[in-house]
């Protein structure tokens, strides 16, 4: 039997811009897990006002191709006009995959389009301006044809409903486990120092559906009776921020939120290795990756059940419903004061951690780009 040719795969990559947020983290990591197979041909592409500054953070040897319309005024064309094409920036190629709500409607190629979560259709008060035109920008996708990706089968099940997708064109392929830094910074934040003591952490960008004005009320319910604890934000500032902020002004205990902003990857794994658990209190989530990386690295996790959590932590993490204070207050009380029930829960995490790996992960999305290609012959 003749072995096919490589395939032709384009792979939007724009999310690489600015800050690395979990959108970020899952396609870099799907990129380089690609990148160098003999079955498939990668090309990175992008579609913003300066998308070629892209180039300088792919791995080494990627194709790249950029156009450099402002992305606003893209969504916009192909919601009123079908039009730039796919090819027209990428060129030829079998499959073009949007990796964040969007991909450029393609004339000869399939489309798989990833769909992260349903927070536009479900929460449209918690997005973004930006993100209210996806759900139109999914539908017409679909409506072509398009594959839908997505890492969990929560926001599958959503999407049939929402969108109608067929079920054989929704495809559950889980992201996975995001890479743990080599290097573990001991002074390369200068708030780190003055964590001398126990803390509880939460990682993520400060964003409504991030609900940290729930996770501060819950801290002064608990953190009475842990006079050195602390509660340590690590995340880029968004537009949940105005809230948190009148959050801990109202706090009796808002003197020990500690704030640290955007932090990179070796001081990211320095308060993982220090942290004595994490909190996830989200209103929703379509996956979740700083649940999956405490878990690996050993820290007992307290997680909300919003969206897709509960399927993606198991057994490995104590869930709480979502928005419930005392619940929340009461889980991290517990993970700190009983000891049996944190040793429980490292191993437990550690183990629901090791399933998923982004080997696995890329083996199934090129099934997936095939699967696609095929359904155009």
């Amino acid at each position: 039997m003749m072995e096919r040719p490589p395939l032709k795969v384009a792979i939007d990559v724009l999310s690489l811009a600015g800050p690395r947020t979990g959108v970020g983290v899952s396609c870099g990591e799907l990129l380089r897990s690609l990148v160098g197979r003999s079955d498939i041909e990668v090309t990175a592409f992008a579609i913003a006002r300066r998308a070629g500054r892209l180039g300088a953070l792919l791995p080494e040897g990627t194709r790249f191709r950029h156009l450099g319309l402002p992305t606003r005024i893209a969504h916009r064309a192909w919601m009123s006009f079908g039009t730039p094409s796919a090819e027209l920036v990428v060129g030829r190629v079998s499959v073009v995959h949007g990796t964040n709500f969007v991909v450029p409607p393609p004339r000869r190629a399939a489309a798989v389009i990833t769909v992260n979560d349903v927070t536009p259709w479900r929460y449209p008060e918690l997005c973004a301006p930006a993100s209210l035109g996806y759900p139109v920008l999914v539908r017409r996708a679909v409506v072509r044809g398009a594959f839908v990706h997505t890492a969990s089968h929560y926001v599958a099940d959503e999407l049939r409903e929402i969108v109608a997708v067929p079920a054989a064109r929704v495809r559950v392929i889980p992201y996975g486990l995001p890479p743990r830094s080599g290097h573990i910074g001991q002074a390369t934040a200068p708030a780190l120092s003055a964590l001398d003591g126990p803390f509880v952490l939460a990682v993520s960008t400060i964003e409504p559906r991030k609900d940290y004005p729930t996770l501060v009320r819950a801290f002064a319910e608990m953190a009475g009776s842990h006079p050195g604890l602390r509660l340590v934000l690590a995340g880029a500032e968004g537009r949940g921020s105005p809230a948190l902020d009148a959050a801990i002004a109202r706090s009796r205990l808002g003197g020990r939120v500690v704030r640290l902003g955007y932090v990179d990857d070796s001081v990211r794994a320095s308060l993982l290795a220090r942290a004595s658990a994490l909190a996830y209190p989200s209103l929703y989530e379509g996956f979740g990756f700083p649940p999956l990386e405490a878990m690996a690295a050993g820290v007992p996790v307290v997680a909300c059940a919003g969206g897709a959590v509960p399927e993606i932590v198991g057994d490995g993490a104590l869930v709480v419903p979502v928005g419930d204070v005392a619940a929340l207050a009461g889980a991290l009380e517990a993970v700190l004061s009983d000891e049996g029930l944190r040793v429980g829960l490292r191993s437990r995490g550690l183990a629901q951690a090791a399933r998923y790996s982004w080997t696995s992960t890329a083996e199934a999305m090129v099934g997936l780009y095939f699967d696609a290609a095929d359904s155009l012959r």
